[in-house]
Parts: structure tokens; C-alpha cells; sequence
């Protein structure tokens, strides 16, 4: 899906989080951060992973990661996912896709036999210089920090 790599200098972007306050890449300048997108807030598997970024936020830290997760859901959406599981990072609200359609993870998906256009689920390592580090395309939604922490 994506064409992003390894050694690539990530995207610029600005968007809002659910609280209605501007986020941009560059606020992460000279920190490691874990950018991971996710179809739908609050459905199943898109809270398994969320809520195990969050459970795992203190050894995240630890190892010098920020989090950000997007997608293209309302801020009030957002915000509702965010409350409802108390998550200790911020949610993109990017609901005109500018963000998801720099990283490459818009595209066609099949669900029962159906095809649609929707986020894949991906995370973007980026390191301290804005520069891809790693790009996680087979997510393992209840067990994400692992993979991010032991790569």
C-alpha cells in the first residue's frame, strides 16, 4: 500500500487532535515517534491496539517514543474513544484524509467479500531527524508495543 520505506524523511503534516489543538510533525523534532493509523475508532481491533499502546505508554516513554495515532474520524469521535479508555496520547482527527492520503494508507480493502476505500492499518516509526525508521504494515493489534519496543 504504502510507498514509504525505511530511510525515507517522513511526510510533514498539521491536523487537529481531539481537542481541537493544531499537531505537526515537527513538534516532534529531536524525539522518536510512533505514528500509527487505524481504520475506526472504537471498533474491535482498533481499540485492542490502541489500548495496548496506551497500557504500554511508561515502557514506550522509557525507550524515548512519543505517540500519535490517526484516522479519519471526527474530533468528537476522537475524543469520545480517547475519554472512554483514557489513552495518554493524542488522536488525529484527520477527516479530510491530507495526512492518511501523505503516508499512503488510503487505498482499496476487502472485508466479507466486499470492496471498499479505507485506512490500512500501519505504523510509522520516525526517528529523532523526521526520517522513517521502520514502517509496520502486518499489525498485531493486541500486541503492537511489543513489536514496536523489540524491533
Amino acid at each position: 500500500m504504502t510507498t514509504l520505506k525505511e530511510g525515507d524523511k517522513a511526510p510533514d503534516f498539521k491536523a487537529e487532535d481531539q481537542d481541537g489543538n493544531e499537531i505537526k510533525l515537527s513538534d516532534y523534532k529531536g524525539k522518536k515517534l510512533v505514528l500509527f493509523f487505524y481504520p475506526k475508532a472504537s471498533t474491535p481491533g482498533c481499540t485492542a491496539e490502541a489500548c495496548n499502546l496506551s497500557d504500554n505508554h511508561d515502557a514506550m516513554k522509557k525507550k524515548g517514543y512519543e505517540i500519535l495515532g490517526v484516522s479519519a474520524d471526527s474530533k468528537k469521535r476522537q475524543q469520545n474513544f480517547k475519554n472512554k479508555y483514557d489513552f495518554k496520547y493524542p488522536l488525529l482527527a484527520d477527516e479530510d484524509k491530507k495526512v492518511i492520503k501523505a503516508y499512503g494508507v488510503w487505498g482499496p480493502k476487502k472485508f466479507m467479500g466486499k470492496e471498499y476505500e479505507g485506512i490500512h492499518r500501519t505504523t510509522f516509526i520516525i526517528n529523532e531527524e523526521g526520517k522513517i525508521e521502520e514502517v509496520i504494515k502486518k499489525v498485531k493489534t493486541k500486541a503492537h508495543a511489543e513489536q514496536i519496543l523489540e524491533s
